[in-house]
C-alpha cells in the first residue's frame, strides 16, 4: 500500500501523485477510472486485487496555475548554481539575502540570490552596492509549468507507466 499513483484529469492531463489506498478509494467510488495497471497486488481477505498505476478522473477539474516553492533546491535551479555575483558555478553555494535580513529585508523570491561563500563573505551585512558589488541578474520568481508537482515526483522512483502521460517527461527523467 505503499505505492504511488498518477491521477489524470478527464482530459488526460496528468493532476498530481496520490497514493495506492487513495486510487482504490477513488475508483471504488465511481470518481476515477484505471487507465494502466502496476506490477503490485494487493491482498484482501477473500481476494487479490492489481494496483493499479495511472488512474483518470471522470470529471474535470479546473486546475490553477502551480508557484514553485522556495527551497534551497529551487533557488539554485533557478540561478544555475551560479553565484549570482562572481558567475562561478558551484554545488557548494550559499543563499544571499540582496537586502539583509536585519535591514527589513523578505524572504522571497525576489530578494534570494545563489552565492559563493567567498562572495557571501564579501558582502556581509551590506546592500550589494555598498559592498561594491554587482547582481548578474534581477532575482524574481521562477515561473513553472503547469505539470510541476507532477514533474517533482520524476526525480525519485516512478512508474515507468507514467512516462507516456507526462508532457517533458523524457527531457527531466534523462
Amino acid at each position: 500500500m505503499n505505492g504511488r499513483v498518477l491521477v489524470l484529469n478527464q482530459n488526460f492531463e496528468p493532476l498530481n501523485v496520490c497514493p495506492v489506498r487513495r486510487a482504490f478509494v477513488l475508483v471504488g467510488d465511481g470518481k476515477a477510472e484505471v487507465v494502466e495497471l502496476g506490477v503490485t497486488v494487493m491482498w484482501t481477505s477473500t481476494r487479490a486485487y492489481t494496483c493499479p498505476s495511472v488512474i483518470r478522473l471522470l470529471y474535470l477539474i479546473k486546475r490553477v496555475q502551480p508557484v514553485a516553492k522556495l527551497t534551497r533546491r529551487e533557488l539554485f535551479m533557478r540561478d544555475n548554481y551560479t553565484c549570482q555575483y562572481c558567475g562561478k558555478q558551484s554545488k557548494d553555494l550559499t543563499i544571499d539575502h540582496v537586502m539583509p535580513r536585519h535591514r527589513g529585508g523578505p524572504h522571497r523570491w525576489e530578494n534570494l540570490v545563489s552565492a559563493c561563500k567567498t562572495c557571501n563573505h564579501r558582502k556581509g551585512g551590506r546592500l550589494p552596492e555598498e559592498a561594491r558589488m554587482t547582481l548578474m541578474s534581477q532575482p524574481a520568481q521562477p515561473r513553472v509549468s503547469r505539470y510541476y508537482w507532477v514533474h517533482q515526483h520524476l526525480h525519485g522512483s516512478y512508474d515507468p507507466n507514467w512516462i507516456k502521460f507526462i508532457p517533458d517527461a523524457q527531457r527531466i527523467t534523462g
